[in-house]
C-alpha cells in the first residue's frame, strides 16, 4: 500500500490516509487501498476495533480534483459506485466499531467518511465542511443519510447549501463528533478509546451496530422483533457467559470477542 498505512497492534487496527502533501485527498489508489484494508481488517479475527485518522495537518479534503480531471471528465455515479459507496459500506457493515481519530479537515467525502465511523474524537484544530455546493455538486457518500440524521434537517440543509465549516467545538454542540480535546492530547485520548473496545464484548457491540443502523429508520415493531432476534444471539456468546461469571464473581471480566 502507498497511499495508506495499516497497523495492527493489541487488537486494535490503525489505518492513516497517507497523501499529507494533498491532505489525504482521494485519487484512486487510495480509494481502492482503503477498501482493501477495510476488508483485511474486517477478516482478521485479531482485530477488535480499527481508528481510522490521516496523516498530516487532514483527516481528508475528500476528492483530488486535479486527480480526478486527468484523462478527461469521469462518470461520477461511476466513481460513487465503485470508489466510495463500498468504503462506507464496509465501515458501516464492519463488525466491530469504527473510530474516526479526526485529527484535521474534514471535507467533502472526507467528512462523509467521518461521518460514517461509530465514533468522532477530535482535535480542537479539526472542522468539518460539506463542501460539495462550492464546486455545484451534491452530497455524496452517505452524508445526505448520516448529517440529517445527526443534525436535524434543517441544520443538515444549511451545512449542505451554504458549505457552512464547522469547527470541532460548534461539531461537538451539533452532535458531530462524541469529543473535542487539546491537539497534543489527541493520541492519548484515541488510544485510551481503542483500548476499551479491543477489551470488549465485540460480538455484542457488532449486534448494536447494527440495531442502531435499523433503529434509524424502521418501525417500532420491526425494532422490537429485531431486539429479541439479536438479543438471542448475544445471549448465546462465550462473552455473555463470561460476563454472568464475572458478576457474581466480583471481579473485571475477561471478553474475548467471541
Amino acid at each position: 500500500m502507498t497511499a495508506l498505512t495499516l497497523d495492527i497492534k493489541d487488537g486494535i487496527a490503525t489505518i492513516t490516509l497517507n497523501r499529507p502533501e494533498v491532505y489525504n485527498a482521494f485519487n484512486d489508489p487510495l480509494s481502492y487501498e482503503l477498501q482493501d484494508a477495510l476488508k483485511k481488517v474486517e477478516r482478521d479475527a485479531t482485530v477488535r476495533v480499527v481508528v481510522l485518522t490521516g496523516a498530516g495537518k487532514a483527516f481528508s479534503s475528500g476528492q483530488d480534483l486535479k486527480a480526478a480531471m486527468e484523462g478527461g471528465k469521469r462518470n461520477l455515479s461511476e466513481s460513487l459506485h465503485k470508489r466510495y459507496n463500498p468504503i462506507i459500506r464496509a465501515i458501516r457493515n464492519m463488525p466491530k466499531p469504527v473510530i474516526c481519530k479526526l485529527n484535521g479537515v474534514a471535507a467533502g467525502a472526507g467528512c462523509s467518511l467521518a461521518l460514517a465511523c461509530d465514533i468522532i474524537i477530535a482535535s480542537e484544530t479539526a472542522s468539518m465542511i460539506e463542501i460539495f455546493i462550492n464546486i455545484a455538486l451534491v452530497l455524496d457518500s452517505g452524508s445526505s443519510y448520516f448529517l440529517p440524521r445527526t443534525v436535524g434537517y434543517h441544520r443538515a440543509f444549511e451545512l449542505a447549501t451554504k458549505a457552512t465549516k464547522v469547527s470541532a467545538e460548534e461539531a461537538l454542540k451539533m452532535g458531530l463528533v462524541n469529543k473535542v480535546v487539546p491537539a497534543s492530547a489527541l493520541d492519548e485520548a484515541v488510544a485510551e478509546e481503542a483500548k476499551y473496545y479491543a477489551n470488549a464484548p465485540t460480538k455484542a457491540i457488532a449486534l448494536m451496530k447494527k440495531m442502531l443502523t435499523k433503529g434509524m429508520t424502521e418501525g417500532l415493531d420491526e425494532v422490537l422483533e429485531y431486539e429479541a432476534y439479536c438479543q438471542e444471539i448475544a445471549g448465546n456468546s462465550d462473552d455473555n457467559t463470561e460476563g454472568v461469571k464475572a458478576f457474581l464473581e466480583k471481579r473485571q471480566p475477561a471478553f474475548t470477542g467471541k
